[in-house]
């Protein structure tokens, strides 16, 4: 059996990383979604173990201290963490696992797991990402101001990831996932069993 995909989807706030996350997991019955840890309280309807892994700040640090996470951040006071174990028994199953994180979690991955794929979600224009932020309602303009600035630079790093997807029409997008989804499943460096197998007969 083949060993799962990691893919790792990231990209500017307002891009449609969570949109497009939907879909996929809709269309694709195979793909899993990796469950988080986190220091925060849990919200009323979340369940332990399907919304979050909820700990307590020492134990989180404990693990950290015990490399037991693939990547990690503190936001807000709170830290939020994807645990190895879990990922890698997925994988190992050969169950297709879909990471939705910050461009900070994304590299943290790279530099633990380079055989994920990583894919960058990329708006039509910063125009079009102003007015999906703004079409949102949530956020003050001094919020928006930021998420703008912080858009602006976070496109430089598209070029550290494998795959730039541009959301113009969320279908579209989820669609070409799709299809990287397939040719990274038919890699040949992901086939070195299958090979070796054949080569035995």
């Amino acid at each position: 059996m083949d060993e799962g995909l990691l893919v790792v989807i990231s990209g500017p706030s307002g891009a449609g990383k969570g949109t497009i996350c939907k879909r996929l997991l809709m269309e694709m019955s195979y793909l899993k979604v990796s469950v988080s840890a986190t220091t925060r309280k849990p919200r009323e309807g979340e369940a332990e173990g399907i919304s979050y892994y909820f700990i307590d700040e020492e134990e989180f640090i404990k693990r950290i201290n015990n490399d037991e996470f693939l990547e990690y951040a503190k936001v807000y006071g709170n830290y939020y963490g994807t645990p190895k174990e879990e990922v890698f028994k997925q994988l190992k199953a050969g169950n297709d696992i879909i990471l939705e994180i910050d461009i900070q979690g994304a590299l943290q991955v790279k530099k633990n797991y380079p055989m994920g794929v990583f894919i960058f979600i990329l708006p039509p224009s910063l125009a079009e990402l102003k007015t999906r932020i703004e079409g949102r309602g949530t956020d003050s303009k001094e919020v928006i101001l930021r998420r703008m600035e912080s858009a602006y630079d976070e496109l430089n790093y598209a070029f550290q990831y494998d795959y730039a997807v541009l959301n113009d029409q969320v279908e579209v997008a989820a669609e070409k996932i799709k299809h990287i989804i397939e040719a990274e499943k038919n890699r040949v460096i992901r086939k070195k069993e299958i090979i070796s197998k054949i080569r035995e007969i």
